[in-house]
């Protein structure tokens, strides 16, 4: 089976691993033991920012910066509901309600269109997340923001190595949020990060982090225990220096893909737009003539070949018991059809020219 992901561990990251092992210090009170600081400015220094928080999860990322955005009980926050449930699940620990808000069906991000028209006096803050790894259209999102005095904390979970205006993505907003979990472009095994370029931001979220505590024993304000031990940085830090390499190789399989689908109209391929660049994720297409039947059987045709093709996400947030509760019946026409007809194939950097010359002529001959 050729795997949607897989994480790229090479010997450099096991001797890292071992090293911090021999050493005896496995993890820091304060989170900020030397290899998660040395982890730390040099993730930031990649993303152009004065900041870099680590913490234990993608989830303790988005958490963090919600809370450290001010969001409190019953503020609302403005998000998709077209990704991953940690996006509104943030929102929620913090005591906000999410507020889902459909989507630009070409891009699959959250529609700025959208979002103003969801914008209330109880809104504190846009949760934009920048899907399978292609960046949010942040400008207008900024300028809706700006002018209701709302935050924008950014789900870059997905997209390490995107670039938004020729700039790293995240850069723009107040923080972005990234996971290092074991499917993502660059790992940590389980962890994540916060960026920031705010000052009174990155100092909040240390103390979140580690039971709001500025000194051991001394905490000054909710916190949580969020911190990122020091074998999970070790490896974060050998994986940020082939951050390159695999993006190299995640764009080349990309281009390989579409070039081979292009040669039929009944899908809708990824783009990139002029001040977009993918990160490469994952290569998510759209059955344009297909719904959940269709798609659903063309993904179980795939598997039987052995590609492990997957839909990301069949189930949109505001469709789940939990969310629907807490949100009341909610109509996100372009969600629901995307949820429907959209999929996703493997071109993690693992994978060989050979495969995904299988993986397209495949699914040429299925459709």
């Amino acid at each position: 089976m050729i795997p949607i992901n897989l994480p790229e561990i090479g010997e450099e990251e096991i001797e890292a691993v071992v090293k911090v092992m021999r050493n005896g210090s496995l993890t820091n009170a304060l989170g900020a033991g030397p290899m998660v600081t040395k982890f730390e400015k040099n993730y930031a220094k990649f993303m152009g920012v004065k900041h870099a928080v680590a913490v234990n999860s993608g989830t303790a990322a988005l958490h963090s910066a919600v809370v450290a955005a001010g969001v409190k009980q019953g503020d609302e926050v403005i998000l998709p509901s077209f990704t991953f449930v940690a996006t509104a699940e943030a929102v929620v620990l913090a005591g906000g309600k999410p507020v889902f808000t459909d989507i630009d069906p070409e891009t699959f991000n959250v529609s700025s269109v959208e979002i103003e028209k969801n914008v209330t006096e109880k809104t504190k803050a846009i949760l934009p997340v920048d899907l399978y790894g292609l960046s949010a259209d942040i400008k207008p999102i900024k300028k809706i923001a700006a002018n209701h005095c709302l935050a924008v904390i950014e789900d870059a979970a997905q997209a390490h190595g995107a670039t938004y205006a020729g700039k790293p993505v995240g850069i723009f907003s107040e923080a972005a949020c990234w996971s290092l979990y074991a499917s993502k472009n660059i790992t940590t095994g389980e962890g994540g990060i916060v960026t920031t370029d705010s000052d009174k931001m990155a100092k909040t979220l240390r103390l979140i982090r580690t039971h709001g505590e500025k000194a051991k024993y001394a905490s000054i304000m909710l916190g949580h225990n969020y911190r990122m031990s020091e074998i999970q940085a070790a490896i974060g830090s050998v994986q940020l220096e082939k951050l390159p390499a695999f993006l190299a190789k995640r764009r080349k399989n990309a281009k390989r893909l579409t070039e081979i689908l292009g040669k039929t109209q009944r899908l809708q391929l990824p783009k990139e737009t002029k001040d977009r660049r993918h990160s490469w994720y994952l290569y998510t297409v759209r059955l344009k003539d297909g719904d959940q039947t269709r798609r659903n059987k063309i993904l179980d045709e795939l598997k039987k070949k052995g590609i492990g093709a997957a839909a990301y996400y069949m189930h949109p947030i505001h469709t789940m018991p939990y969310y629907r509760e807490i949100t009341g019946e909610r109509k996100l026409p372009e969600t629901e059809k995307a949820a429907n007809q959209v999929f996703s194939l493997p071109i993690h950097p693992d994978v060989t020219e050979a495969q995904i010359d299988y993986i397209g002529k495949s699914l040429l001959a299925l459709l």
